[in-house]
């Protein structure tokens, strides 16, 4: 079963974001469970975590289906002490806010060296960060998404993900998002099936296909390994379809939350039912 949807709005509430995920005919979505661009938000309401429940169970969403993403301004990797204070704090703060949702996978960009120390001890900060995250709120994944390579941002290469994850304590706790736009910008070919093997195989290889546990689905406006984040509508951009009907026809990428991050929201539902579509076809 592949589990096909989009980062929908939680303006309003998080209580309102499954229906408009079922309205685009979503089996998955992910939100923010906060303002992604503010450091401070006020504590979930009850009524707000029972409501979001019971719509999760109207429409039929489990946990395994929703994909939360933490906010855009913490870096766990940051050089700076009193940053890396604050990004630990809110990271943990998104990670309880998870739970209280019910909510068991966390989706977060790694961090940044900023230039100011080794990529090395960069990913070590990361890490340790996991860890501390993982000993103040039981229960939720930390999923780190891959990243296009932008100005410091680690997490472009598989072997960053690979050395983030060997430094986790909690190897059950931590996972992977792949997004296919950064993929392809940090320089891993997607544009053809042979392409998609090659890059999946290595993927298994440095990081292990057990640590998988979501993907964003957008094409990308830029070319292979321009190492900049610029996503497109499926089949627009630079990587094309093929690679889409790859991840729909294969076993390997069912069951984890398969996220649109495409750039016009209005044919979110043509795209979930091409995927859908390519989905019901004889796997490879």
């Amino acid at each position: 079963m592949k589990y096909i949807g989009a980062h929908v709005s939680a303006a309003g509430g998080v209580d309102l974001s499954p229906s408009r995920a079922h309205e685009i005919g979503a089996n998955a979505f992910a939100l923010f469970t906060k303002n992604q661009r503010q450091w401070v938000a006020k504590p979930l309401e009850p009524k707000v975590i029972l409501d979001f429940k019971a719509n999760c169970a109207k429409y039929g969403f489990s946990a395994e289906q929703i994909l939360p993403h933490d906010s855009y301004l913490i870096n766990l990797g940051s050089p700076d002490s009193e940053k890396l204070e604050k990004s630990r704090a809110a990271f943990i703060d998104e990670m309880e806010r998870c739970q209280q949702l019910g909510l068991t996978l966390l989706n977060f960009h790694p961090g940044s060296h900023l230039k100011k120390i080794s990529e090395q001890e960069c990913l070590a900060l990361i890490a340790e960060s996991i860890n501390l995250a993982h000993q103040a709120v039981p229960d939720v994944v930390a999923v780190i998404e891959n990243t296009a390579g932008q100005g410091t941002n680690l997490g472009w290469k598989f072997e960053h993900l690979a050395e983030i994850i060997e430094a986790v304590e909690d190897k059950s706790r931590v996972g992977v998002c792949i997004d296919t736009c950064h993929t392809f910008a940090a320089g891993y070919d997607l544009s053809s099936p042979a392409a998609c093997e090659q890059t999946f195989s290595e993927f298994e290889h440095i990081v292990g296909m057990q640590y998988l546990r979501a993907m964003h689905l957008n094409d990308s406006k830029v070319t292979l390994g321009a190492r900049v984040d610029r996503h497109h509508s499926l089949g627009e951009g630079e990587i094309g379809w093929s690679c889409f009907e790859y991840i729909m026809k294969d076993e390997r990428f069912n069951r984890i939350p398969l996220i649109l991050e495409t750039i016009n929201q209005n044919i979110w539902p043509d795209e979930i039912q091409k995927l859908r579509q390519f989905s019901l076809e004889e796997s490879i």
